[in-house]
């Protein structure tokens, strides 16, 4: 069924949005809230009615109520002051307040970026200088412009894949780009790292990973740990880096901060990873970290999250990881790079503050600077501003 309302198109077969012909990015349970608000266009939504149909009778916080209907506004234009498209009626629920027109005949719309779309993924694997092999996949738009998702700290190709928490991020992107990912050395797919590995070894990994899957040019979206990896790669490969992107990243590793964030028992990871608790939701040093890096998670939601990243890698190997990119270091470099370079970052990130990020586009000449009001550290999917961070990618990406 299509829906048209304002100057959207809901399309509940393609499971897209668009917005004056073009396709908004929307994580799955906002896209079921506006299937919900569509359905029942004119009435008034009850929160029980909507809880059951976005998250099936689930128990959930208010909080993230919440946060779907914002990020719902913001996917169709709308925003809590106006409240022009979906309107809240205090104690009650929420309505689509303008006119719908459905049918389930395709109606006019501008068409999709999109020419040929993988909507799997193609597990490969290369070796880096020192001998350390590595798993990439390719997926999204085989006819788009390279984009490299630089590796974060304990990633894993396949769960990450099928996780509703980083699978909207791939599926957005893929939609006008060729994607391509890889796990960290030490992580997912890829060989162990040990302890021997600095920020060297990591460069010559994406050196590794580029040449493989032959990207001539393309650009870069580089996230935590792997900003400074990128911004070393740019600075040493002009020609071959047509755009970088930086979202939610550091020039400077935790441990040139001030020497105390490394040290157990001054943080929660790092005294999780000298410890047994790896993976354990109930564990205290667990639960805090994924708290942390992910503030605005449910519980259910943490739990989840928490899985995810211990079948990732062991505790050992993130321990060594962990060490290794506590201590990465580009800031030398970063008046090198004549990339056109994108900044985004959280107002409120409590591991990596916004002085961090300020240092970046201060020290990329002419880099633009993107804050979120968010607190959290790595952008998943049910993050409020996810749609926000994922628009403001795709268009400085398709900038001539």
């Amino acid at each position: 069924m299509r829906y048209e309302f304002a100057d959207c198109l809901l399309d509940t077969e393609s499971f897209k949005l668009f917005r004056n012909g073009a396709a908004q990015p929307v994580e799955p349970q906002v896209f079921d809230l506006l299937r919900v608000l569509a359905e029942n266009a004119g009435k008034l939504v009850s929160r029980d009615h909507l809880i059951e149909e976005v998250w099936d009778g689930r128990i959930v916080s208010e909080a993230t109520i919440s946060a779907r209907i914002n990020a719902a506004r913001t996917a169709v234009g709308d925003d809590g002051k106006a409240q022009a498209i979906i309107r809240t009626v205090p104690r009650r629920g929420i309505e689509l307040v303008v006119p719908v027109r459905s049918g389930a005949d395709p109606v006019d719309a501008a068409p999709s970026p999109v020419s040929r779309t993988k909507m799997n993924q193609t597990i490969r694997y290369t070796t880096s200088a020192d001998g350390t092999q590595l798993a990439y996949a390719i997926s999204g738009n085989v006819d788009g412009m390279p984009l490299l998702r630089a590796s974060h700290h304990v990633s894993h190709l396949e769960l990450e894949w099928n996780s509703s928490f980083y699978r909207p991020t791939f599926d957005a992107l893929g939609e006008r780009h060729k994607l391509i990912r890889f796990d960290i050395r030490g992580a997912g797919l890829s060989d162990r790292a040990g302890d021997d590995h600095d920020i060297q070894r990591h460069v010559e990994d994406l050196v590794a990973v580029a040449d493989s899957a032959g990207l001539e040019r393309f650009a870069i979206l580089a996230n935590l740990n792997s900003a400074p990896v990128s911004i070393r790669f740019a600075s040493e490969n002009p020609d071959r880096i047509s755009r970088l992107v930086i979202q939610g990243g550091y020039a400077r590793g935790r441990a040139l901060r001030g020497g105390k964030q490394s040290q157990p028992g001054e943080d929660p990871f790092i005294s999780l990873l000298h410890g047994s608790g790896w993976g354990d939701p109930q564990n205290g040093y667990m639960r805090a970290w994924a708290t942390m890096a992910v503030p605005t998670l449910s519980y259910e939601d943490a739990t989840r999250f928490i899985e995810l990243i211990a079948g990732a890698c062991s505790g050992e190997d993130a321990l060594h990881s962990r060490v290794a990119i506590d201590r990465f270091d580009a800031r030398d470099r970063m008046a090198e790079v004549k990339t056109p370079t994108l900044v985004i970052h959280p107002r409120n990130d409590s591991l990596h503050p916004l002085a961090e990020a300020r240092m970046i586009a201060a020290g990329i000449p002419g880099a633009e600077f993107h804050v979120v009001e968010s607190a959290n550290t790595i952008c998943l999917a049910p993050d409020p501003t996810w749609a926000e961070q994922i628009g403001a990618i795709l268009e400085f990406l398709a900038r001539d």
